[in-house]
């Protein structure tokens, strides 16, 4: 079963009476001056937006997943205090959710603007001026002219264009709110990202330095026994060289997470210079993930539903662009005073009023209208493209997380079982080191060895902490229905 994304009234509601009888008197409208108008143009063809599945390929593991905040507060299932600090204070302090803000406030007032165009408008006038011939309720044909008046406009939506370019506007709106809402998971999951990146760095760094102290200690040992003649100085230097390379890889990690460290600096909205992360402690393992996640998850994916909205603004701007060469009809009444001397205006003589209806029917535009109806048009596809290409790329983002946890979940039970035989293999090496039965160089390897899949188990765990976090933001914030 798929089900397709189609677009609506602004609201996401069915239409009602009003809007049937809106439509109506438009159609009517529309057939009584058809003959005015020239070739509007086709339509344009259908746009049919990707289906989703019902449901996503099985993850990593069908074991009772923990449930998420009813808040939203989807960082929490890690249980890490660190973290849930971190989030609170990206939320706070970050620039680009400020930005975020902004933009949508600005959305909002274009709304408002839009929909103050369904209202009259009052203004006040005053004119001075000098004139020939005939004036209007002055006392001279020539000489100078007094005007103090009041204007009241309104322009009748005859065929709900200006209703429309509302819900545009609303559309708009509504589009800035969930692109702040994307600015928002988006920050969340970077965050979580870059402190579980910097927690496998610290733990990683902590086993090399402590296989660089194991070491260090063993050249110690060795060097004794060399100046005793009990072994050669290919033992000691080996085994120095290997403390000194291990010495430099902890160095080169220790950048890493400076690095890492800024970044995150960044994305809290702290200066790098103060911002210190104390030692984070080891990645325990990551939450399970439900089989079967429902595909209409991606429904709630606030840049899925920014694209869709944009869609539905561009369907609604290229009809108001095929009905523009439709007549317009505005209202307008006069009142004031007008007189030939200014303190004569203040006379109840000088009283005037007047009260008008303007029709305006284009006829000639030099191609204008064949222009802006082509660009509407190009602009409704563009955003219906570009949301079909957001379903597809989010369908894409769940479907490669979803494999990449399958694939980390087994290659870190294969490494559990490969660091527990390397761990036994060194444990015997060194024995038989004790008893005589084994060269410095063999407990060398095997500590090599051994500490080669301890790391890599590290760094798999936290590829594993990273794909979930990327799931949960390609799921817009959850697996839950």
């Amino acid at each position: 079963m798929r089900r397709l994304l189609r677009p609506g009234r602004p609201d996401g509601k069915a239409g009602g009476t009003g809007d049937r009888a809106a439509a109506i008197r438009r159609r009517l409208l529309l057939a009584a001056l058809l003959p005015l108008a020239g070739c509007a143009g086709d339509p344009g063809p259908g746009f049919a937006p990707p289906g989703v599945p019902a449901a996503f390929r099985a993850a990593a593991a069908a074991e009772a997943a923990p449930a998420l905040p009813a808040d939203g507060a989807w960082w929490q299932v890690f249980g890490d205090p660190v973290l849930d600090d971190l989030v609170a204070r990206a939320t706070s302090h970050n620039l680009g959710l400020k930005q975020a803000e902004a933009r949508l406030a600005q959305a909002r007032a274009l709304q408002r603007a839009a929909a103050a165009r369904l209202w009259p408008t009052l203004g006040l006038t005053a004119e001075a001026s000098r004139r020939d011939g005939t004036l209007t309720n002055a006392a001279a044909t020539t000489g100078p002219l007094y005007v103090l008046g009041t204007t009241l406009g309104y322009e009748l939506d005859l065929f709900d264009r200006l209703g429309r370019e509302g819900d545009a506007a609303a559309l708009d709106a509504a589009e800035r709110e969930r692109l702040r809402a994307a600015a928002h998971l988006l920050l969340q999951a970077e965050v979580a990202r870059s402190y579980f990146l910097l927690q496998a760095l610290d733990a990683e760094a902590g086993l090399l330095r402590g296989a660089v102290e194991s070491q260090r200690r063993s050249a110690r040992l060795t060097e004794g026994l060399m100046r005793a003649g009990l072994v050669s100085e290919l033992a000691t230097t080996r085994l120095r060289a290997e403390a000194e390379a291990l010495a430099a890889e902890a160095l080169a990690l220790g950048q890493r997470r400076e690095e890492a460290e800024q970044a995150l600096s960044l994305l809290v909205g702290e200066p790098a210079t103060g911002f210190r992360l104390a030692t984070a402690p080891a990645p325990a393992t990551p939450p399970s993930i439900p089989s079967g996640i429902p595909g209409t998850v991606l429904l709630r994916r606030p840049d899925v539903a920014a694209a869709h909205h944009a869609w539905r603004a561009g369907e609604l701007r290229a009809a108001v662009a095929a009905d523009a060469w439709l007549p317009t009809l505005t209202l307008n009444a006069l009142g004031g005073f007008a007189a030939a001397s200014f303190p004569a205006v203040f006379a109840a003589s000088a009283a005037s009023s007047g009260l008008g209806a303007l029709l305006g029917l284009p006829v000639l535009d030099g191609g204008r209208y064949r222009a802006n109806l082509a660009g509407a048009r190009a602009g409704r596809d563009i955003a219906a493209a570009a949301y079909g290409q957001q379903v597809l790329l989010a369908l894409k983002e769940v479907e490669e997380h979803l494999a990449a946890l399958r694939w980390l979940a087994a290659q870190d039970a294969t490494l559990a079982r490969a660091g527990q035989a390397a761990r036994r293999t060194r444990d015997l090496v060194a024995a038989n080191r004790a008893r005589g039965l084994a060269s410095q160089l063999e407990v060398l390897d095997a500590e090599r060895v051994a500490l080669r899949e301890e790391r890599q188990a590290l760094r798999i765990r936290a590829a594993r902490f990273v794909a979930t976090v990327g799931l949960v933001r390609a799921l817009g914030g959850g697996w839950g229905a």
